[in-house]
This record gives C-alpha cells, sequence and structure tokens, in this order.
C-alpha cells in the first residue's frame, strides 16, 4: 500500500525493464510527433506491443507532458505523467525549424509506417510533411493526425484541448453537480479516450496496408467524436421526440454510490429487475419486489428517490466491510468505491499485477500495467521513458546520417 506517494509495500510487482522482449508489432516503426495526452495514450498502446516508437520532440523543451508533474511535500515534482505514458518509446530531439534536422527526419520517414501528429490543422503542411508529400516519399505510410475538432469543418482552427469538448460534446451537462453546476473530469478523459480509438484506427490502417496490399491513408482523429461515441442516447432520444434527459435522470434504478457508516463508500447498479429484486431482499424489504411501484426499471426510475432512500438508510448502518460481505452474499452487484490507497491494497489489483513499480535509473514509478492481456502474444515494458534526447544519435545513424553531419546538426543545436 502506497502512503501518500510514498513507496509502494512489497505486494506490489516491482518490474524491471526486458529490451529483449518482442511484442507483436515488433518492426512497426512509429514517428510520433504529438504532445500531451492523446497521442502518447495512442502511441503508448503500440509500443506496449513491441512497436518501435520514437518519440520526435523540441530540442529545448521536449514534449509537454514532461512538464506535467504532480507536487510532492518535499518538494519538487513526481513526472509520472511522462514515465508512465512515453514507457517503451525512443527520444529523437531535433528542430524542425533546420534544414538539416527537416531532412534527416524525412529520411527517417522513408522506412515508418505510421506518422502521428498534433499540430493544429494546417501546420504540417507548413512544414513541408503535407500528407500528399508524404506519401509520395513514403506510400504505404499511416498518417494519425489529431486535433480537437477534426481536419474539416468550420471549427477545425479552433483551440481543442480536451477540457473543450468536455463541455461541448455534452459529458460536462450530463455530470451536472446537485447545485446545477456542470461537471468537468479531473482526468484527461476526452485525451484518453481519443488515445484509444486512435490505437485501434491506426492497426485497421495497418492492416489495409499489411494484409490488403492496399496504400497508406490519413487517419483525422478528432478529440470530439471518440467523445460522442460513448456518450449514450441522449441525441437520439431528442431526435426521435424532441425531449431532451433530465442530466439528473439514471438509465437504471437502483443504482448510486451510498455512504457507509465508516465514511466510505459502495456503488450499486441493479439495472435489471432480478438484481433489483435481490437489492430489496438485502436491505430487508423483500416485499417491494411485488410493489407496482418498484417491479420494473421503468418504474423504478419514476419512484427511483424512495427506492433510493431506503437504500442509503440500510446501507448507511453498515460499515464498508460490512456492506460488501451482504450485498455480496446476497448476489447483488455491489462494490466498493475506492481512493488510490484502497486500489493499490486491494487483493484482486495486487494479485493480477494491475499497477506495477517500474524501476530504472531514477527510481520506480507506479504506473498501470500493459493492459489489455493477450494470451499468446502479450505486451512488456521494455525500456523507461526517455530522457530527452536520449536516442537521437543512435536514430540518425541508424537512417544512415554520417557522423560528421551529426556532429554538425548539434554544434548549431538543431539536435539534442
Amino acid at each position: 500500500m502506497m502512503d501518500g506517494l510514498g513507496p509502494p509495500s512489497a505486494a506490489l510487482a516491482a518490474v524491471l525493464p526486458d529490451p529483449a522482449s518482442k511484442g507483436v508489432l515488433d518492426k512497426v516503426r512509429v514517428l510520433d510527433m504529438s504532445r500531451l495526452v492523446a497521442g502518447n495514450m495512442l502511441s503508448l498502446q503500440l509500443a506496449d506491443f513491441g512497436a518501435d516508437v520514437i518519440k520526435v520532440e523540441s530540442p529545448k523543451a521536449g514534449d509537454t507532458l514532461r512538464h506535467w508533474k504532480e507536487a510532492l511535500e518535499h518538494g519538487g515534482g513526481l513526472d509520472a505523467w511522462w514515465r508512465t505514458y512515453a514507457r517503451n518509446k525512443r527520444s529523437l530531439a531535433i528542430e524542425l525549424r533546420d534544414a538539416g534536422a527537416r531532412s534527416a527526419l524525412r529520411t527517417l520517414l522513408e522506412s515508418a509506417h505510421v506518422l502521428i501528429e498534433s499540430f493544429r490543422p494546417g501546420t504540417l503542411e507548413a512544414m513541408g510533411f503535407s500528407p500528399e508529400d508524404l506519401h509520395m516519399l513514403n506510400p504505404r505510410l499511416v498518417i494519425v493526425r489529431i486535433s480537437g475538432w477534426g481536419q474539416t469543418g468550420p471549427y477545425k482552427n479552433l483551440p481543442g484541448f480536451g477540457s473543450l469538448v468536455e463541455g461541448f460534446s455534452g459529458y460536462a451537462h450530463k455530470h451536472m453537480a446537485p447545485e446545477g453546476v456542470p461537471q468537468l473530469p479531473n482526468m484527461a478523459l476526452a485525451d484518453m479516450i481519443a488515445g484509444l480509438t486512435g490505437a485501434f484506427a491506426t492497426l485497421a490502417a495497418l492492416r489495409e496496408v499489411e494484409v490488403n496490399g492496399g496504400a497508406g491513408q490519413v487517419v483525422d482523429l478528432s478529440l470530439l467524436e471518440p467523445m460522442l461515441a460513448v456518450m449514450g442516447t441522449d441525441v437520439s432520444v431528442y431526435a426521435a421526440t424532441g425531449e431532451k434527459k433530465d442530466p439528473a435522470r439514471k438509465i437504471a434504478s437502483p443504482r448510486n454510490a451510498y455512504r457507509c457508516k465508516d465514511g466510505r463508500w459502495v456503488a450499486l447498479s441493479g439495472s435489471t429487475d432480478v438484481m433489483a429484486r435481490r437489492v430489496m431482499e438485502a436491505i430487508g424489504r423483500p416485499e417491494l419486489a411485488d410493489d407496482p411501484r418498484f417491479s420494473t426499471n421503468e418504474a423504478r426510475l419514476e419512484n427511483d428517490a424512495e427506492l433510493d432512500g431506503m437504500i442509503a438508510d440500510a446501507v448507511k448502518e453498515m460499515s464498508q466491510d460490512e456492506c460488501l460481505a451482504l450485498f455480496r452474499r446476497k448476489g447483488v452487484t455491489l462494490g466498493p468505491v475506492y481512493d488510490a490507497p484502497q486500489l493499490l491494497a486491494d487483493q484482486h489489483v495486487v494479485r493480477r499485477q494491475c499497477y506495477i513499480a517500474l524501476d530504472s535509473d531514477d527510481g520506480a514509478v507506479v504506473m498501470h500495467n500493459v493492459t489489455p492481456r493477450l494470451s499468446r502474444t502479450p505486451g512488456a515494458i521494455r525500456r523507461p521513458a526517455p530522457g530527452l534526447g536520449q536516442h537521437t544519435g543512435e536514430l540518425l545513424r541508424e537512417a544512415g546520417v554520417d557522423e560528421a553531419e551529426i556532429q554538425a546538426m548539434r554544434a548549431r543545436g538543431a539536435i539534442r
């Protein structure tokens, strides 16, 4: 168990990088020119399963994600964002305003399979790397273009941070606080969903190239549209009926988080009639199952406040452990609401190694394990997150750039 941001317990799996590990995406080369979360989440999925992901960074500051640090009580900051989402990658620190550096990058692109970028639409073209030019250079290249709103449409040039998308998409409205204030998630939700969606799209485009003998293509990945895809049916209902869903209205009843007498919480989902009956039995009110007000989900939603209050009254008389034991014994789908210390101490999380402590020269950092789990070709952690420009020399040599030119670029500040 972790004490704040202190060291993990011995129960947490300690992992050393395994450079010899090969994944199912071995020999797939990815140049990631993106910044912050969505692109790094996308390329992390590919890197964890063996792709050679090269982070193309500014020699001066590097990827902005390097500077997202969590404040520590003893001073300084923990760069957990970078060390988690840049694992398994190599760093190429190169100044793209330098003609020689751009030429070296172009050489690397000749043998690449995927390019990821998150510039504002039109920036890649202004740099001399338009998709048309890139496909003349490398016809099989998959180009993933990440932006807030997409490469087309009237909003394409507007700033596209995830928080704006979480508001625009309806998420903040759907998660309205009791006092009527829209709530933004306290995490990079839109970016993470876009990253996962982008990883799928990248593999689909690679399959077209490798299996169907097709050409490379452009993946137009906005933060907005993957967010819309996970938002449920509110828009469908409005289009069909003209009615807007009340943000406070649930999709099923009983369903809520309830406070236990020890101050901890549990989450309950009784979304089927059978499960709702079990809930009523668990709180000592089995007769409610035959009450017309609670016999179907539709009826329960109409009378949710009353049912919710009865469940809350029952739960508040039990500790979290007592509540879990009772409801699980009754076969009810109820589970704990955890904070970080509880999560890391949970026996299931520990046994499955959902989190690991990745050791490196900078010390161990706790992070999520490779996901999902493949039975025959699992992913692995082959290297820790790179220092800025750590692999610049070796990558340029792999691209055939001669040593004299490398030294000349270094001398004029074009590489780090």
